[in-house]
């Protein structure tokens, strides 16, 4: 067995290892990140349940940490009362981003980690399953539920060889998209094997199964070694290691080869994360901002380079240099050491550790900006600026760029890179608040601002759907056109009615106010629909303004199941010609869909009323998602079961 099925069998509650089989896995542990926590702890409160079953759950605050209004404030609050109530760990503000610090405190290789962050396989750089998905898919893990999910592809990334000098771990995963694409992972899980592997720190396989999640794979797991162990022993963890690797006569769905010598620093231009070339190839264009961190590269290790690389050196005039250490543990170190200093002194602005500029949350570019950044996405506007142009790039090549004022090829540097592993990390969980015990959790109460609102419910499958086409949109729309996220709508991640007037704006402003009028209606798209962030209100948002169905060439992994979790229609086109044949303002109908549903027929006639044409739409589902569909999502199917 490769690892992959080894962990997956362990776990395994349904079903049979089998790709594009429904299998069903019991989850040892859930993350939350504020963004998306307090929606989904809203749901988990709706459940009833009165204690999560986990062995470990941890609830982050690291997206919504501006807090210029009451609002970001007063959700962290309710997050905080919320898990202490529940028996859920909290990471208060300043602790980290979750991903850096769940591979530091709490990650333990071969168990599985469910997360309602798109980046939550960066655990699979200690040898965990860590997947990302909706938050009711993790509140309802949190309750002791099995997490359902088509048992996916293996894919052998062998890796042989070792990087060559100033070429990062980084430049491996662009690789790896500018080989397969954004969409190349689909279905899959990447397994990083050979003796290429070995030579790579955890922090490093964590920024390779990171960015996994740009591929749209299910999730990226490395073996769990000797590199490993020490950096569990690093932090105090030694216990949690447990040694996991492939058979040696291990089969894979498909196979890899990367020769990590004849790599060299490679940049993902905009708009997407595998629109990769070399750094040598695109030349020296002038950079007006550099940010260095988020969950992709901010470990200490990552630090420490950039330290070296800006030792006694200035910032370049026209450039804007911003790091952000991706964890307190990191943060307190590089001061200890005098490496804090060293950035300050070459004229680096130093964020708190949290997510920051990488998904919108300060220091958004300049108009017509180019900003070279070491974050996994570069999507249209993400930034905040929708004129500014991001380019993603290792620490390295980030960080001499920010030197010269161009993007500038790392291997000009003639200095030392090499940087060790601490033996021993400062462990200080202060900012950790455990939960109450279950005795004293009466007592808690949960507080409630007044900028959390109920969450949309879906309701039963009418007998048949009709509505016009609110919106045709192109391939590749991702979760941050469906619901945008930057520094002002960020804190209103509770207030569905309030995000529902910006959903799809960027891709038409006129969407909520045609979506309102018209009372609801369906969506149609290209291919990659949903790609990007795992966050539900992408699916959430749509329901409160009516949207009962998206028709679609193809669906991204987790957006496809926000939306059967919500009670919407995720429906593919057998001829993708069919989409063409569509005019945004076509009335449709899926005449007798309830029905045919319940049949389990999984294909259905989509008629275009306006043009008098039939289109045949693929909806394969399982019983439990039929049943799911059927009543309106998730929450109302089990409240039905009960």
């Amino acid at each position: 067995m490769n690892l992959t099925q080894k962990i997956l069998d362990a776990h395994l509650l349904s079903g049979k290892l089998i790709p594009g089989e429904e299998i069903s896995i019991r989850i040892d542990q859930t993350l939350t990140q504020d963004s998306t926590g307090t929606m989904c702890y809203l749901q988990f409160e709706a459940m009833g349940i009165g204690r999560v079953k986990t062995k470990k759950s941890v609830a982050y605050i690291d997206h919504n940490t501006l807090q210029t209004g009451f609002e970001n404030a007063d959700d962290h609050q309710y997050i905080q009362s919320v898990t202490k109530k529940h028996g859920i760990y909290c990471s208060k503000p300043g602790n980290g981003i979750c991903h850096q610090v769940h591979l530091e405190r709490f990650g333990v290789p071969g168990m599985t980690l469910l997360g309602s962050d798109s980046h939550t396989p960066t655990g699979g750089g200690i040898g965990m399953l860590a997947i990302g998905a909706g938050g009711l898919d993790v509140a309802v893990a949190m309750g002791g539920g099995a997490y359902y999910l088509t048992c996916p592809k293996v894919v052998g990334v062998r890796l042989t060889g070792a990087l060559p000098y100033a070429v990062a771990a980084k430049d491996i995963i662009l690789e790896v998209l500018r080989r397969l694409s954004v969409k190349g992972g689909v279905g899959k899980v990447m397994e990083y094997i050979g003796p290429g592997v070995e030579t790579l720190t955890v922090p490093e396989r964590a920024t390779i199964a990171n960015m996994g999640a740009e591929l749209g794979a299910t999730t990226s797991v490395f073996p769990s070694d000797a590199v490993t162990l020490a950096f569990l022993k690093a932090q105090g963890r030694e216990n949690d290691f447990q040694p996991l690797a492939a058979d040696p006569d291990a089969a894979y769905d498909e196979i890899i080869d990367i020769d990590l010598n004849t790599l060299e620093p490679l940049v993902a231009q905009p708009h997407m994360p595998d629109n990769v070339v070399s750094v040598r190839e695109l030349g020296p264009i002038h950079v007006d901002q550099v940010f260095i961190g988020s969950c992709t590269n901010s470990s200490y290790q990552d630090m420490m380079r950039v330290a070296r690389i800006l030792k006694g050196r200035s910032v370049h005039p026209d450039v804007s240099l911003v790091i952000g250490p991706g964890s307190k543990q990191v943060l307190t170190t590089l001061a200890r050491n005098g490496a804090l200093a060293d950035m300050i002194a070459a004229g680096a602005r130093i964020l708190e550790s949290a997510c920051g500029p990488c998904i919108g949350m300060g220091q958004s570019p300049k108009t017509n900006a180019v900003s070279v950044r070491t974050n996994n996405r570069n999507f249209y506007a993400r930034s905040g600026t929708a004129s500014a142009g991001i380019y993603l790039t290792s620490c390295e090549t980030a960080a001499i760029t920010a030197l010269r004022g161009v993007l500038t090829d790392p291997r000009e540097l003639d200095l030392d890179l090499t940087v060790d592993m601490p033996d021993h990390f400062e462990v200080n969980d202060n900012l950790i608040i455990s939960p109450a015990g279950e005795a004293e959790a009466a007592e808690v109460e949960v507080v409630r601002g007044p900028n959390i609102k109920p969450f949309p419910l879906g309701h039963d499958l009418e007998d048949s759907v009709t509505g016009s086409v609110l919106l045709k949109m192109e391939d590749n729309i991702t979760t941050d056109h469906i619901m945008p996220s930057n520094a002002k709508l960020l804190p209103f991640r509770s207030n569905i009615p309030h995000l529902s007037h910006f959903c799809l704006t960027p891709v038409d402003e006129t969407f909520p106010a045609r979506a309102e009028a018209a009372g609801g209606g369906i969506l149609v798209a290209g291919a990659n629909y949903g790609q990007g962030s795992s966050r539900e209100h992408a699916a959430l948002v749509p329901l409160y303004l009516g949207i009962r169905a998206v028709a679609a060439k193809s669906f991204a992994r987790i957006h496809q199941a926000n939306l059967i979790n919500n009670g919407i229609l995720p429906l593919t086109f057998e001829n993708a010609a069919d989409y063409d044949r569509i005019d945004q303002g076509d009335t449709m109908e899926l005449p007798g869909v309830r029905a045919e549903i319940a049949a389990g027929k999984e294909k259905l006639i989509l008629r275009n009323v306006t043009k008098s044409e039939n289109y045949t739409v693929l909806l394969p589902l399982t019983e439990r998602q039929r049943g799911m569909i059927l009543s309106g999502g998730l929450i109302n199917f089990i409240r039905s079961a009960q």
